[in-house]
């Protein structure tokens, strides 16, 4: 029966919903057939209540969750069974530090307890037992501590791991991970006892492809000791005030990465300097960092760029001519700056613009004008601008509009007439203050 029942990893590889993780406010971050997905609810667990007869394997999963106390061992399950049973038990915040101890060397290769209560060291021996054939796991928001990572030096395979909001890691706990090079996937969140001597355990995981470290207040001169990560393609250093220019400097050899984010950071316009060589830098973010416009210079070096977000780095007018070299931009986010009208005579010729947001700027109906030729545009953020009925005369031609925020503008029931031809739009949001039903039956 074991054989008939069990399946095989190409198969399963087919088959994510039975692995997903739980899904919660963490990002989850998984082994690497699902590296670019984000982990939610298994399918099973989805269509209860939808009126979809349950398999016979699901009702069997139901019933042993329901008697979880009577059983001591899942180890002489196929690998598949006991992965369901486990994820069950998860989603239904039945597992406990007892019943845990039935999954003992089951060789499961998934496990998402990101948020799950109490889950601390005395769950790690279990965890470890799976071995090599673990290969995603999170615990974030655990009581894990340095001490509980000891255990992973017997899991080699691990792909990726979360630990973000784990408190109680320091950078001791981060020497037991050095020796995991298999990983692709590392995420330590909100973590201030991570440093940058601690950082050094990093250099020998020659295979990440993305390191999250959002958050981490204590890491700065540490960037160092990832130059060699060559592989990386994602790295995340936003709401690290720690980061200077300095640090921006061991980046610059990093030529797959694809998407950096250091908003919230001391970089300045000499610190992007460095980023000129990252060709296939597609994702950029810079928000509430202390650049100008100068630094659209060394931007316009990189042909990649598609997202960029420039939103509340004190921007003027000045300067503002460069923007029109980054012509492939699709994503343009410049909201909470001073730019006015005269900053959009630079936005025109960046044809690929699909979305564009200039929340709180000094844009006026004049501005609008220049938008007239982004017939790609989606998406248009005007919330909290001096735009007015007159303006929207110039979004008319917009075919391919979506969504627009005129909230906070003095749009009237007049200027909404303007926008009834746009066929595509799904999302308005306006002013109630200005707008009455007449204004909204033009819409309709």
């Amino acid at each position: 029966m074991g054989g008939a029942c069990s399946r095989k990893r190409d198969q399963l590889d087919n088959e994510d919903g039975l692995h997903r993780g739980v899904s919660g406010r963490y990002c989850k971050s998984g082994s690497s057939k699902w590296l670019t997905t984000t982990f939610t609810r298994p399918v099973v667990e989805s269509q209860r209540g939808k009126g979809k007869c349950p398999s016979l394997m699901e009702l069997c999963t139901y019933k042993i969750r329901e008697d979880i106390d009577n059983y001591g061992s899942f180890s002489m399950l196929p690998r598949d069974l006991s992965q369901q049973i486990f994820n069950e038990l998860v989603n239904s915040q039945c597992l406990t530090d007892v019943s845990l101890k039935a999954f003992r060397d089951c060789a499961l290769q998934d496990l998402y307890l990101g948020e799950y209560p109490g889950v601390n060291d005395n769950w790690m021996d279990v965890i470890s037992s799976q071995g090599s054939s673990l290969l995603s796991l999170d615990l974030s928001a655990s009581d894990i501590s340095d001490s509980g990572l000891i255990y992973l030096k017997d899991c080699a395979n691990l792909q990726a791991l979360n630990l973000n909001y784990c408190d109680q890691i320091s950078d001791r706990g981060l020497q037991h991970i050095s020796g995991l090079s298999d990983l692709t996937s590392l995420s330590f969140r909100r973590n201030s006892g991570i440093t940058a001597q601690g950082m050094t355990a990093f250099s020998s995981l020659v295979n990440l492809l993305k390191l999250d470290l959002e958050k981490c207040p204590g890491i700065h001169g540490g960037l160092v000791h990832i130059k060699g990560l060559t592989k990386l393609e994602c790295l995340n250093i936003k709401w690290c005030n720690c980061i200077t220019d300095a640090d921006m400097k061991p980046l610059s050899g990093l030529t797959n990465l694809k998407s950096l984010q250091i908003s919230c950071s001391k970089v300045t316009d000499f610190g992007i300097t460095y980023l000129k060589g990252l060709q296939k830098l597609s994702i950029l973010n810079l928000e509430g960092c202390p650049v100008t416009a100068s630094c659209l210079d060394s931007l316009s070096a990189l042909a990649s760029l598609l997202y960029l977000n420039l939103s509340r780095c004190n921007l003027s007018d000045d300067g503002c001519e460069k923007f029109s070299q980054l012509g492939n931009l699709k994503v343009v986010n410049l909201g909470f700056n001073d730019i006015s009208d005269s900053c959009l005579v630079h936005l025109k010729g960046l044809t690929n613009l699909e979305s564009l947001n200039l929340d709180s700027c000094r844009i006026g109906d004049d501005g609008l004008v220049h938008l007239t030729g982004l017939q790609r545009l989606k998406c248009l953020e005007l919330s909290d601008t001096e735009v007015g009925s007159n303006g929207l005369r110039h979004l008319s031609g917009l075919g391919n509009l979506e969504s627009i925020n005129l909230s906070f503008t003095i749009v009237t029931d007049g200027g909404l007439r303007k926008l009834s031809g746009l066929s595509s739009l799904k999302s308005l949001n306006l002013d109630a203050r200005q707008i009455t039903d007449a204004g909204l039956a033009a819409l309709t």
